[in-house]
């Protein structure tokens, strides 16, 4: 296949498996799907072409909409939109972009005889000199969209659209003092490159100096701020950048999460940065420490609405049926996790939700379940006092620090036993 084309052509098949099957992003780029014949490189380049269509889709379909008469399969139409959106944000050539959707649309099993239609109406495309600049970024789906606006305000909702239709920088969390070129020292200690990079690649990550880390599921921990020594139960803790926190505090860490694959990475991870931590695989609702412990993070499974901007494709695959799931099990973790707690001991419980009922409205029950239970105040150094949500908590969205590639949605919350 000619320079350029295999990646899009992979990028085009990665779309169809997200849009048409209902796949995971990460999941269709796994063993045997349409990435395996292809080099490292031009693997992650099909994934970020797709995350980048994935990020846009809305609008590029606005755009796309008048140049054709009647909707084309899909097959052709997701590669009219990968050419269209990597001229219009990617910064990609008119010729290379048009050339390649073209070259898909011939070789594709039921789409050759449509490779004129794609070429003529990519033309026309390219002629468009800002195909977005009149349109407002992607919007979040209905049953999303609309509790966010009754909880943070339309004004906020727009912002944190915009954020999501960029590529997020990576962060980066520090075990100790590392010298990485173009690295920011974000407020709250997390580092973050604007660039694409491969992470492999950087200094220190063979010596475990540092390990990849949202800088919002990095302040989950540094919340708890567990002293040396303390014993901490680490819940739903795959792919362990928590457990890795925990234990570089000092922690005597044990990790447990129900997924026995994930917990592998985990594992990897550990060896890798050399730090330590007892790892088991369970379900937290049947398993319990021997003895009771100091302190518990509890990072619950819940919508990860508040990761849209670094999984655009979570907008496409969910539809909110599971929340009233999701949040009865977010309840059953909380007190679960009580449980396992010394009298005086702290549970932070976090989520990387943006909807209140899987954060505010958590707390608020867990407060009215447990008498006994108090909010402990939050303190962590680089802290905007926007994000306190009352004794105890924070709320984090997408758009805070949104001049500077924002941060993912979390709402952690801290709570002392009686």
């Amino acid at each position: 296949m000619a320079e350029g084309v295999a990646a899009r052509a992979a990028a085009v098949a990665l779309l169809t498996a997200v849009l048409g099957e209902g796949h995971m992003l990460r999941e269709a780029a796994g063993e045997g799907g349409p990435l395996a014949a292809l080099p490292p490189a031009e693997r992650a380049r099909a994934q970020r072409l797709a995350a980048l269509v994935l990020r846009h889709l809305e609008p590029a379909d606005r755009v796309l909409a008048p140049l054709l008469r009647k909707a084309p399969p899909a097959e052709v139409r997701h590669a009219l939109r990968l050419a269209l959106v990597e001229m219009a944000v990617g910064g990609a050539a008119a010729h290379g972009a048009v050339n390649a959707a073209v070259e898909i649309v011939r070789r594709g099993k039921r789409s050759g005889h449509l490779a004129g239609l794609a070429n003529a109406v990519l033309r026309r495309v390219a002629e468009l000199p800002a195909p977005f600049s009149a349109l407002p970024p992607q919007r979040m789906p209905q049953w999303l969209r609309q509790p966010l606006v009754h909880a943070w305000g339309r004004e906020a909702v727009t912002a944190m659209e915009a954020v999501q239709a960029i590529e997020p920088p990576l962060d980066l969390t520090p075990q100790r003092a590392t010298d990485l070129p173009g690295a920011e020292v974000l407020p709250t200690g997390s580092l973050r490159i604007a660039t694409h990079v491969q992470v492999s690649t950087l200094p220190g990550y063979a010596a475990g100096d540092w390990w990849v880390q949202d800088a919002g599921a990095a302040l989950a921990a540094r919340v708890l701020a567990p002293a040396p020594g303390e014993t901490v139960v680490d819940l739903c803790a795959a792919p362990g950048g928590k457990t890795m926190q925990l234990a570089a505090m000092g922690a005597r860490v044990t990790a447990v999460d129900i997924s026995g694959p994930r917990l592998e990475r985990l594992r990897v991870n550990l060896l890798r940065t050399g730090l330590t931590a007892e790892v088991i695989a369970a379900d937290a609702l049947h398993w319990a420490p021997s003895v009771p412990v100091d302190a518990v993070l509890l990072d619950a499974p819940c919508s990860a609405t508040g990761t849209i901007r670094r999984h655009p494709d979570l907008p496409f695959i969910k539809d909110g049926s599971d929340l009233p799931t999701l949040a009865a099990l977010q309840a059953a973790l909380i007190d679960r996790a009580l449980g396992f707690l010394r009298p005086g001991g702290r549970l932070v419980y976090c989520t990387c939700s943006l909807l209140p009922d899987e954060g505010e409205a958590q707390l608020a029950a867990a407060l009215a379940r447990h008498p006994g239970l108090s909010p402990v105040p939050v303190d962590v150094p680089g802290i905007d006092a926007a994000w306190h949500a009352g004794p105890g908590a924070l709320r984090l969205r997408p758009d805070h620090w949104a001049d500077n590639g924002g941060i993912d949605g979390f709402f952690i919350a801290c709570l002392r036993k009686a």
